[in-house]
């Protein structure tokens, strides 16, 4: 049984897989327009076709985080697999899952789930390493048909396996506070996991990620640093028969927190097992009372609003729906946390799609906006120089053709000279991108490797991660004086030929620093947490902070590579439209110059260039309509699919005749 909610969900995650095709073929139906129109440059290719990538490979991930023992397999199961009438995750008492697990669907792979062993904590590679090779992962098929080989293969992630001291150790997994040192110690069998399955919800590409309790959160840095951060939606799960316990608030302090910030956006409260709390001796005011008054308790301990706070029963909902007991599923609570759910992880994924489609499209629609704008504006003024010289003389004819000769001679020499200009801002352009490179990041990271090298004390450690963190935020410093000196030489550039020449206005927009800026702070914070955590004294001292600071520095290596990417994304996109309309312009003034020295050969001529432009204009204020709607279209992606305009007019040829439209459902018409 499929209860409403979850069939809601479903069919938001189709609407939004469809409004995302849709909004795929938007784009290319745009490229392929703008490259008939001959409005496209050649670079732009390339971030088109990675942003359709991206788009079509999307994920919209849901994260459950919490202390071991919470329930969080078991709300996994009752949110999003009762449909199935059995549970998919085990959840045997006292058995728990012992390694992080997603949940996910990839059609060019069959059912299965890929393990990957705990013995690769003794290597510096991170999980996300590991994934770019199949080669250390252990893979176990399982038939959809048959729940007892799914059940088998899904016990995986629960087993451990027993070791000795010394290879806990070395694991990084030896607690000497929660660990009997006469006797070898239980340590979780996998490192990883990652379930294959063909889910209706995940085939519409959502993620689910299960992670253990506190331990493994400390120990496997990655989670922290980059899995939960990475995900649209973090539940953190409670017990209502515990409240909020050290450990419980330690979890969403130093991981909960710092992964999604300390805004309410992006993270959801479960309260579970207040089955506990229902006691047939009780009248069901007073139970509703008691429930009520833990939630708001709750809600205080963490510093959220109560609406947050939602107390659930998964076990009791999961059994209503298999049971098909809709009074059961209500009084579990689950629906009202599907409906938030419903309603937070679509709008959030597309909020991140807009701004990358923003990012990337909007320049480019913007650089044929502006070339389309300087056409028309030759267009008109073209027009209205003929419609000025009917009747006119072959003397005054000769005296407005030499007019418009000089103008485009001094035109030519303004743009030679602004050859030097182009090559000051290309040097200005490459020390912004050195800034941001991996080889100066690698000069950063060795010295910081230098200042700790044979210190693994606190004191070391400190130091090292001042050299590290400093000299990163230094180097933002220097990109964010670097970007805006950039974007004051293209505005000097643009005002010059706009005032004196008339260009179509254009704003242009600083580089978007502020996010990898407050990213960098973030995992500075993250690191001194961790370095000051109980898990950072209870575990091996060399082995935690050798695989943390792998992890740290992957991450921010990870970052600066994206601000690169994105600084020279932001500094094409900022001088593509300027320099594209003053090459245009320039073209534009040849082909006046041509058409007057035609039309003063022939007189007769006249009428018909006249009614040429008249098309023209038409046809360019077509074209300026559909660059109008597209980035209108581009800025509001939260439009249903149904909403969303799947045609663009296009041209057969630069005779500027209105032609058929392109269905890009369908591929061209």
């Amino acid at each position: 049984m499929a209860v409403e909610s979850n069939q809601t969900l479903s069919r938001q995650l189709g609407h939004y897989r469809k409004w995302r095709e849709q909004l795929v073929a938007k784009i290319q139906a745009y490229q392929s327009w703008i490259e008939q129109e001959g409005l496209s440059d050649g670079a732009d290719d390339l971030r088109v076709y990675e942003l359709v990538e991206a788009l079509t490979t999307d994920k919209l991930t849901v994260a459950m985080a919490g202390e071991f023992s919470r329930g969080k397999s078991e709300l996994i199961n009752a949110i999003f697999f009762a449909d199935h009438g059995r549970r998919l995750l085990p959840t045997e008492a006292g058995r728990t899952t012992m390694c992080p697990t997603e949940l996910r669907f990839d059609e060019d792979t069959p059912p299965c789930i890929k393990l990957l062993p705990i013995d690769t904590r003794k290597s510096s590679e991170t999980i996300t390493e590991f994934k770019q090779s199949g080669t250390y992962w252990t893979n176990i098929a399982f038939e959809l048909d048959s729940p007892k080989k799914m059940a088998k293969a899904f016990h995986e992630i629960v087993k451990s396996k027993t070791v000795s001291i010394s290879e806990a150790q070395e694991l990084g997994l030896y607690d000497p506070n929660l660990s009997d040192s006469g006797s070898g110690i239980d340590v979780p069998l996998w490192r990883h996991a990652v379930i294959n399955y063909p889910h209706p919800l995940l085939k519409q590409g959502l993620v689910i990620l299960d992670t253990p309790g506190l331990n493994s959160l400390g120990t496997e840095p990655e989670l922290t640093m980059s899995m939960l951060p990475n995900a649209h939606v973090v539940v953190f799960v409670l017990a209502a028969d515990t409240g909020v316990t050290k450990s419980d608030l330690q979890v969403w302090q130093e991981h909960v927190c710092m992964a999604k910030g300390n805004q309410n956006e992006g993270r959801l409260i479960v309260l579970n097992k207040i089955d506990t709390l229902w006691d047939e001796l009780r009248g069901a005011s007073a139970i509703d009372a008691s429930i009520s008054r833990q939630r708001q308790e709750t809600a205080a301990v963490l510093g959220v609003t109560k609406n947050y706070v939602f107390p659930v029963s998964a076990q009791k909902g999961l059994v209503g729906k298999i049971k098909r007991q809709p009074e059961l599923v209500e009084r579990s609570g689950l629906p009202l946390l599907e409906a938030k759910l419903t309603e937070d992880i679509v709008p959030a994924k597309q909020a991140l799609i807009r701004d990358k489609v923003v990012q990337e499209i909007g320049s480019i629609v913007q650089t044929a906006a502006a070339i389309v704008e300087t056409r028309l504006a030759a267009t008109k003024a073209e027009l209205k120089e003929l419609k000025g010289m009917s009747g006119k003389n072959e003397t005054v004819m000769k005296e407005m053709m030499e007019k418009k000769r000089q103008d485009h001679e001094a035109y030519k020499k303004r743009i030679a000279s602004l050859e030097n200009t182009h090559k000051v801002l290309d040097g200005q352009i490459k020390m912004l991108l050195n800034h941001l490179s991996i080889e100066a990041f690698d000069k950063l990271i060795d010295k910081t490797r230098k200042d700790m090298k044979g210190s693994w004390t606190t004191h070391g450690l400190k130091g090292g991660m001042k050299t590290f963190f400093e000299g990163a935020m230094r180097t933002m410093a220097k990109v964010a004086k670097q970007t805006e000196r950039i974007k004051g030489l293209v505005e000097a550039i643009y005002d010059r030929f706009q005032v004196e020449h008339g260009l179509a206005k254009i704003k242009l927009d600083s580089f978007a620093l502020q996010p990898y800026h407050n990213e960098l702070k973030r995992l500075y914070k993250e690191a001194e947490v961790f370095r000051n955590s109980s898990s950072m004294v209870m575990t091996e001292q060399h082995f935690v902070v050798k695989k943390f600071f792998i992890t740290l520095v992957s991450r921010a290596r990870q970052l600066f590579e994206g601000a690169n990417k994105d600084a020279a994304g932001w500094s094409t996109a900022i001088m593509a439209p300027v320099f594209a309309q003053i090459r245009e312009h320039k073209v534009m003034m040849d082909h006046r110059v041509s058409n007057m020295q035609k039309i003063h050969k022939s007189l007769n001529s006249i009428n018909g260039r006249i009614n040429e432009l008249i098309s023209k204009q038409q046809n360019l204020e077509r074209q300026r309509k559909i660059n109008q709607e597209m980035l209108a279209q581009i800025k509001n992606p939260a439009l249903q699919a149904s909403q969303i305009d799947t045609t663009v007019p296009v041209n057969d040829d630069d005779d500027d005749t209105p032609t058929d439209r392109l269905a890009i459902t369908g591929g061209v018409a």
